[in-house]
């Protein structure tokens, strides 16, 4: 445990370095906040279900911090290390394969749940964000979401060969999505079959994994067992793939 944790803390700093990452993580979905809540407000809208803009998109910017993480910062900052050969001294030192990979998979989720915090903090002191209903549910899906995404990146990681193609097929698969999923845009703007589009995409499902907790509606059930499912087959695919050199 003393060396996951060290390991951890390294992880970390190198992490606030990588300025990719670090900006859509904890930087990008405030500016979306400051954004539409100066344009829109948080005042209650039929349009929104009686919802602020405010509290009708935190959910779905908290979707995108999990997206940005998983899709993006973990598979460039593992290619960047297959590249310059630290996974390789890494393999040859005695640090287990595990100690590595559970250093990544901690100090991605931390550094998500940092952004989120800075988020709903955020929210609630500008735009008396309305706290969701299920806060603890709330938190175990952010969590679950987040080792799902995680698990992509892995294979992400796995398939690329250079951190290059791991930022352009990243940002290629997740921009569309983020876009589609509502967790950028309100899905009550786009037009009815790119909804029905959108509920092909593993973003969707942690917007309305989310929402529901968050306005109370209880555990979306699909949504879960997506999440979970992709998971699974995700780890599976990035075991068999992964690369150390």
């Amino acid at each position: 445990m003393q060396a996951l944790t060290k390991m951890t803390w390294v992880e970390m700093k190198l992490k606030l370095r990588e300025p990719v990452g670090t900006f859509f993580t904890l930087v990008f979905p405030l500016l979306l906040l400051f954004l539409f809540g100066g344009i829109y407000g948080n005042d209650p809208s039929p349009f929104l279900g009686g919802r602020g803009s405010v509290d009708n998109s935190v959910p779905g910017y908290i979707a995108m911090i999990i997206g940005t993480t998983g899709m993006i910062g973990l598979p460039i900052a593992l290619s960047v290390y297959r590249e310059q050969g630290i996974l390789r001294r890494f393999r040859a030192a005695p640090i287990t394969p595990a100690l590595v990979l559970g250093s990544q998979v901690a100090v991605n989720l931390i550094i998500s749940l940092v952004g989120i915090a800075s988020l709903v903090i955020a929210g609630i002191f500008v735009y008396g964000l309305v706290l969701p209903e299920a806060p603890v549910g709330a938190f175990l899906a952010v969590v679950i979401s987040g080792l799902s995404f995680l698990s992509i990146g892995f294979v992400l990681a796995s398939l690329t060969p250079t951190s290059t193609a791991a930022q352009a097929v990243g940002m290629a698969l997740f921009f569309p999505m983020m876009f589609l999923s509502g967790a950028a845009l309100p899905q009550q703007v786009l037009p009815e079959k790119l909804v029905a589009f959108s509920q092909y995409l593993p973003l969707t499902h942690v917007v309305n994994l989310l929402q529901d907790l968050w306005y109370g509606d209880g555990w979306n059930g699909t949504a879960l067992l997506v999440l979970l499912g992709m998971m699974v087959v995700a780890t599976a695919v990035s075991i068999r793939t992964f690369r150390w050199e």
